[in-house]
């Protein structure tokens, strides 16, 4: 007996010295658990508790935590300005912005990027980890906020409705300029490889069928041509994202903000992201508007789909390499087989059509969350936000992974492509304008049957002129214009 009271006399001990792991907050309803050293806050720890959905983190988004920072700060910034804030605490919560913009304290978020609320647990998130930490800067404990408060000071003059929506936009501008460069760098390896095919001679084709010749190179240049489109129609859909909410508050009109904070904040804003952002022309529409959102991610959609036909075309044209076109080779990244010994497969292509084909969903989803909206707000931002940000980094990573690892090795098979060429009844589109078409088709209807090529079958017609079957002697010649060249 009396050793079992020593053991629970040792074991209180144990518990009594044991380090603090958890302290208590509250908030509007009631108390609530947090771990010691975190820097969030009650309404964070609830959105945790709430919204155990997919595992993905908003950190996962860090230009979507600094642009939150760069608002919070352009906020800051404008009230102490105009005499609203206490510059010792404004100048507290702009330091601990240009932490969080610096990438520090990324594991403070552990929102899921799925929420309902709108954002507010987000926005909350930001404004208790700036609070907190701003608290550590003062040399005070967490939690004590009657010294620097979440609510009354970080988010003083602001709502979750304005902040959030222009922290999307902003997140926005500040990732898709990665994707715009990996286009532009996949551009110019397809004009790189362009340049090198442009002696190959091929066979073009039309419904998989044969049609007239080419060249690889003009095969690779259109590849290139069409991807330039992109970048620049990316870039001037982006300019939509210009227009903010920021000073609107809860519904667009303002409430609880100096006459002067709106201008102010924008500026501010505009001044510390470099983003030439502008306020919308009426907040109560751009509060619940999310048609930019829209339309720049049909604008995804549309350059994932280009991509996708882009890579089905490389498929197609590696395809084989014995049973198949095998006009050009793919570099070969893996086997591509358990059972198949030597089979290659063109993993790379595959994997950007699956990123496409999961950006055609993810723009479904938007138009739908777009949709939804209510009244004076869309709740549904939150999944707006993921599905674009997220959109814009498979992209960019799969546009990457397809210059890299696959475009700048591909090769040409110049001699298979010839062949092809040779074997069709290609030429016999050319002797059109000089022996019309009834009879061009009796002649392309001869090869197929013979199987002789098509120049065999022209040298065997006593009236065509050696002439006109020598001008379709060299195929390059049938790659541009050639009426004139091969009128009789």
């Amino acid at each position: 007996m009396y050793a079992s009271a020593i053991r629970k006399s040792l074991r209180g001990i144990i518990v009594t010295n044991a380090p603090q792991t958890v302290r208590i907050e509250k908030d509007p309803l009631g108390p609530v658990t947090i771990p010691v050293d975190a820097y969030y806050g009650p309404q964070t720890a609830r959105g945790i508790a709430n919204f155990p959905i997919s595992g993905i983190r908003i950190s996962h988004f860090p230009n979507f935590i600094k642009a939150l920072a760069y608002v919070k700060m352009a906020a800051a910034r404008a009230n102490a300005a105009l005499g609203d804030l206490d510059k010792q605490k404004a100048d507290v919560i702009c330091q601990v912005c240009e932490e969080i913009a610096a990438g520090r304290h990324l594991g403070e978020f552990p929102l899921d990027v799925f929420q309902g609320g709108a954002g507010t647990s987000t926005n909350m998130n930001v404004n208790e980890v700036i609070a907190n930490r701003g608290l550590e800067i003062m040399g005070l404990p967490r939690g004590k906020y009657d010294e620097l408060h979440p609510n009354n000071d970080v988010n003083f003059a602001q709502s979750t409705n304005d902040v959030y929506p222009t922290a999307i936009r902003l997140a926005i501008l500040l990732s898709r300029g990665a994707l715009q460069r990996a286009l532009e760098q996949l551009a110019d390896e397809l004009e790189a490889r362009a340049e090198s095919f442009s002696a190959v001679i091929k066979l073009g084709r039309t419904q998989l069928q044969d049609a007239v010749p080419m060249t690889l190179g003009q095969e690779f240049q259109a590849f290139a041509t069409t991807l330039r489109e992109d970048v620049a129609r990316l870039g001037e859909i982006a300019s939509f994202f210009h227009e903010i909410n920021l000073g609107g508050t809860a519904i667009g009109t303002g409430i609880n903000t100096n006459p002067d904070y709106q201008a102010a904040a924008v500026a501010e804003l505009r001044a510390i992201s470099g983003v030439p952002v502008v306020s919308a022309g009426n907040l109560i529409e751009a509060c619940w508007d999310t048609g930019a959102f829209v339309l720049f991610s049909g604008m995804l959609k549309r350059t994932a789909t280009k991509l996708s036909k882009i890579c089905n075309d490389l498929r197609l044209l590696s395809s084989g390499p014995r049973g198949g076109l095998n006009e050009i080779n793919l570099p070969a990244l893996q086997p591509g087989s358990s059972i198949m010994p030597g089979k290659v497969n063109p993993v790379v292509p595959e994997v950007v059509n699956q990123v496409a084909f999961q950006i055609i969903g993810y723009d479904l989803t938007i138009t739908l969350a777009s949709e939804a909206g209510q009244l004076q707000l869309n709740v549904m931002e939150p999944v707006i936000a993921y599905n674009i940000l997220h959109s814009l980094e498979l992209l960019t990573n799969a546009v990457d992974v397809l210059r890299t690892k696959c475009v700048v090795g591909i090769t040409a098979n110049a001699e298979t492509c010839r062949k092809h060429l040779e074997a069709s009844t290609a030429v016999a589109t050319a002797l059109t304008p000089a022996i019309g078409y009834e009879r061009a088709a009796e002649l392309a209807k001869e090869v197929l049957a013979s199987g002789k090529t098509i120049r065999e079958i022209l040298a065997e017609q006593p009236d065509l002129s050696e002439d006109l079957i020598a001008q379709t002697a060299d195929p390059h010649l049938l790659t541009r214009p050639t009426r004139s060249r091969l009128a009789s």
